[in-house]
């Protein structure tokens, strides 16, 4: 199953404080970092619904606010391989767990778009609140979770139909969400978290974490939360919904991301002074190590086996990619202007169709040479079949094609570069009534077959079928 991801971003220009450390210190951000990003993610194991017949390719797919694109990073190569206009300003993204949606939340508006990974263009756009934010979507891809952060309101989206089913109301200025057992809301305006039942789609608990808590992710047993003017992430029980931790990061928290894999351990984006990734063990709750990373890092997020760490830098245009083993950037990739966000999905790779062909035969009495004592012996005579393969009438050469009758094999020859394959018939043959040429197709071309007669039923010469 592929990852799913949100991000939240302050309305208005910002002075971040901290209380820790004892003593306060100040940073005023610029003024786009109102629209900066925090990316919740929740990411599941290696098991899929892309069925185990088709191919798949893991990708990530970056939201670039100031764009209005996303970018499209194939993992196995860190290279982007496309670019999709979007609606304005887009922010939170996820994927389908089915790999065959991407839906990004266009926070300058009040839309989502609907992005196809089959064609990589938008297919629907869905009206939700005002300012949409996060987007996460449940284990089983039936619904999407869209944090609303003018309206104070998540939108729920049914994937089936791409329609708004139900709007809950949550805390104030609602930014980040994840989807485990149930849905989690960081409210950076009430310093809250809303719980929302998946099954009711109403709140039921709303837990006090830190000030301004905008990314929240999601691993089987709790919930982070970062609290982005404390320096700290706020560990919820996903049981009891209380506090069980409170852990120190670095500076301006904002991103968040969680694998289930490879030692489960939890990644969090520092913004500022400098840009930094906290790696937390979830086990002990605990910082293990500290990454540097680009200019003002916000999403993060896991590819499913755990290996690699996805963080997008708005200040630097780009994306880190972290090997997970040695907690250290092993490239960096460029992308659109103001990277906020990022998801990573197993995308199915359809089969393309095949180029149609088209195959002709012909069988041809060959001329009898007469021997000195005047009878027939077949040397060069007997019967000859030509078939032509094409496609969109040019020759298709270098194709196997074989020749049968009544079920028997009777040799198989390879196009030429005109497209002509030939075939002796053995002696023993030569007088059946009718023999077939069949292509078998390849990995681009169709099958084709095509029947020769030498006589129709009342004995006389039949005309060639193609």
């Amino acid at each position: 199953m592929s990852g799913t991801a949100a991000w939240a971003a302050p309305e208005q220009r910002n002075t971040v404080r901290s209380r820790g450390g004892g003593g306060t210190w100040w940073t005023l951000l610029r003024s786009w970092f109102a629209g900066l990003a925090v990316l919740a993610g929740m990411i599941v194991p290696l098991a899929s619904a892309t069925p185990a017949a088709a191919q798949a390719r893991t990708l990530a797919y970056v939201t670039n606010a100031f764009s209005g694109t996303v970018s499209v990073i194939d993992t196995a190569t860190n290279t982007v391989t496309d670019t999709i206009p979007v609606g304005s300003r887009p922010e939170g993204v996820a994927v389908t767990p089915d790999g065959t949606r991407v839906y990004v939340a266009n926070s300058d508006g009040t839309t989502v778009s609907v992005i196809s990974t089959a064609s990589n263009a938008v297919t629907a756009t869905i009206t939700v609140g005002r300012g949409p934010r996060g987007v996460a979507i449940t284990p089983d891809g039936t619904r999407a979770y869209v944090t609303n952060s003018i309206s104070g309101t998540v939108s729920v989206i049914s994937t089936a139909t791409n329609t708004v089913t139900a709007t809950v109301s949550v805390g104030m200025a609602p930014r980040g969400v994840a989807v485990g057992s149930s849905v989690y809301v960081a409210n950076p305006g009430s310093n809250t978290v809303s719980v929302i039942d998946i099954a009711s789609n109403t709140v039921t608990a709303t837990i006090d974490v830190g000030t301004f808590p905008q990314g929240v992710a999601v691993n089987p047993d709790s919930a982070y939360v970062t609290n982005t003017n404390d320096g700290t992430v706020s560990v919820i029980d996903a049981a009891g919904n209380g506090i069980a931790a409170t852990i120190p990061v670095g500076s301006s928290p904002l991103g968040v991301a969680a694998a289930l894999v490879g030692g489960a351990n939890v990644y969090v984006t520092n913004a500022t002074s400098p840009g930094t990734v906290s790696v937390i063990n979830s086990a002990s709750n605990t910082v293990t190590a500290t990454i540097p990373v680009g200019s003002l890092p916000q999403g993060v997020a896991v590819i499913p086996d755990a290996s690699r760490v996805y963080v997008t830098n708005v200040g630097s245009g780009t994306v880190s990619v972290i090997d997970s083993a040695a907690n250290a950037v092993t490239a960096t990739v460029n992308v659109g202007d103001g990277p906020v966000a990022v998801a990573i999905g197993t995308i199915p790779v359809l089969e393309q169709p095949r180029i149609a062909t088209t195959l002709t035969l012909k069988a041809e009495k060959k001329k009898e040479e007469k021997g000195q004592d005047g009878r027939g012996v077949m040397a060069g005579g007997g019967l000859a079949l030509k078939a032509r393969l094409t496609t969109g009438g040019e020759p298709v050469d270098g194709k196997p094609i074989e020749f049968t009758t009544d079920s028997v094999s009777l040799c198989t020859d390879t196009t030429d570069s005109r497209g002509h394959a030939f075939c002796k018939v053995p002696r023993r043959y030569d007088d059946e009534a009718c023999y077939t040429a069949t292509f078998a197709g390849d990995a681009t071309h169709g099958p084709s077959t095509a029947t020769a007669c030498t006589r129709n039923h009342h004995g006389r010469p039949a005309p060639a079928v193609g």
